[in-house]
């Protein structure tokens, strides 16, 4: 007996021992249980959260899809209305040019003669300055004339009047020297001679000399009058000369400007500098002025104008006036003579052409320019004129890769360069639309990957999930079980499995 009470104090510390390793065994499962809980609940919130942030992302995409389609059907309703109203104003265009040539034709030639006036007025207005000083000196004379017309008026008036006093002075005198005479006779007549004579002569003397005095006053103002008349009179011809010579020299300019190339060409540029501003292009960007470059020659060229084009083309503009035969074709009369006239007017447009194909504009390097050239006339009666009189002109040109264009023709091919441009931009914006949405399908079908890739990791979680759920729970000796059964057996412990998976 004692042999057993020894044997049974001998196992009790190995059973304390062992309960021991229990407990740490039930707190490690107990552990674990909780840690697959907490990691099984925030797998799901995970999943949920993905597949709603998945079907709002499809929902965006499926609406930016819809989006793309609404714009492709409105960009291509935009283009045929475009094409349409292009044909349209093309129509139109033509049109307005036919019905309206003969108008453009008087308006260039007013035009032209508009801006021949306004540059002879401006070379005038120094020659008129002077005249209008030269009319103020003539005024200033005039009246200065007037003033000394008046003053010997005025002499000529006093001189009358002094005369006319005089005239009664003498007569009264003389009825004095009678009555002296009569009082004085019975007297001795030697000494009253004597007496009287030197009395009359001490009266008269001062008198006439008062006389001749103001006579040689109302002749030297007489006399400087009629000076002043002279000189003003050599100012009313210079005056007359000065006029002369401004229209001289009005009509020296009208002849310069008409024979002057140099000016003729920089009224040209300016005038095409106008259609190119009015034909909606952009400077410095579908068109370059005074654009230096080099042929194939080596030889340094600068054309007035170049034109950029879609796919890195250009055409070329060059401005040519002729203007000196065309104006003596248009003052002239007789039939001869204009007919003469507009034979030199043809032969200088040719000179032109020849002179444009002689520079060989085509040939610049690194510009992909067309065979041909537009040759510019900016007065469109000229152009007229040299066509209806040499309808061979055109042929002769393009023999020679130069298109011979007025202003009317040159802004019709402007603004169709112009609508080029616009349909190109539009034909750019639709491919980088056609690229975004390739872009976007890509980015689509990657993002369809990876949640495929995503729903794989999710459904091997949820199968690791479920196998230790069940090992957790079910079956014969599950680990909950076994827990719960250490709880029942004695084992102290604050927090208490939840029911539901006891139910479970």
């Amino acid at each position: 007996m004692q042999h057993s009470l020894l044997k049974g104090c001998l196992s009790l510390p190995k059973i304390c021992m062992i309960m021991e390793y229990v407990w740490i065994v039930m707190a490690f499962f107990v552990g674990m249980a909780v840690a697959v809980i907490w990691f099984q609940q925030k797998r799901k919130a995970d999943k949920l959260m993905q597949e709603a942030a998945f079907e709002q992302r499809i929902s965006d995409l499926n609406n930016s899809v819809a989006l793309f389609d609404n714009e492709r059907a409105i960009m291509e309703t935009k283009e045929v209305s475009l094409r349409e109203e292009l044909q349209t104003i093309t129509a139109k265009l033509e049109s307005e040019v036919k019905q309206k040539t003969e108008a453009e034709i008087e308006v260039a030639r007013l035009q032209t003669k508009n801006s021949n006036l306004l540059e002879q007025l401006n070379e005038i207005e120094p020659l008129q300055q002077e005249l209008k000083a030269e009319q103020n000196r003539r005024i200033e004379s005039e009246k200065k004339n007037s003033s000394l017309t008046s003053d010997l008026e005025n002499l000529r008036k006093l001189l009358e009047e002094e005369k006319k006093r005089l005239a009664e002075v003498k007569e009264q005198m003389q009825q004095e020297f009678k009555l002296i005479a009569n009082n004085i006779l019975k007297a001795n007549s030697e000494e009253f001679s004597q007496n009287s004579q030197k009395n009359i002569n001490e009266l008269i003397n001062p008198l006439k000399e008062k006389i001749e005095q103001f006579e040689k006053k109302v002749e030297d103002t007489y006399e400087k009058g009629l000076k002043d008349q002279s000189d003003l009179k050599a100012e009313f011809k210079k005056i007359y000369e000065l006029s002369v010579q401004l229209d001289r020299d009005a009509k020296n300019l009208t002849r310069a400007l008409k024979s002057d190339s140099k000016q003729q060409g920089n009224w040209g540029e300016v005038v095409l500098e106008r259609i190119l501003e009015e034909s909606g292009l952009t400077k410095n960007q579908e068109y370059f002025i005074q654009a230096t470059g080099e042929n194939v020659e080596g030889k340094t060229i600068r054309p007035d104008v170049v034109i950029q084009l879609p796919d890195d083309k250009f055409i070329v503009i060059d401005s040519k006036v002729s203007l000196t035969a065309y104006q003596q074709f248009v003052g002239l009369e007789e039939k001869e003579e204009k007919e003469k006239a507009l034979k030199r007017h043809v032969d200088s447009v040719k000179r032109h052409v020849k002179e444009l194909s002689d520079k060989n504009y085509p040939s610049i390097k690194d510009k992909n320019t067309p065979d041909f050239v537009l040759m510019f006339m900016p007065i469109e009666p000229a152009f007229a004129a040299a066509i209806q009189a040499d309808h061979s002109l055109f042929n002769y040109a393009w023999e020679r890769k130069v298109v011979i264009v007025s202003p009317t023709t040159l802004l019709a091919t402007l603004r169709t360069i112009e609508s080029i441009w616009r349909q190109e931009k539009q034909t750019r914006n639709a491919l980088e639309i056609a690229r975004q949405a390739g872009s976007l399908y890509d980015k689509f079908v990657g993002f369809t990957e990876d949640l495929d890739k995503i729903g794989n990791y999710l459904d091997k979680s949820q199968k690791s999930y479920e196998d230790a759920r069940k090992k957790l729970r079910d079956g014969r000796g599950n680990i909950i079980g076994q827990v719960e059964k250490l709880k029942t057996l004695g084992a102290k412990a604050q927090k208490t499995i939840d029911q539901k998976l006891l139910e479970e």
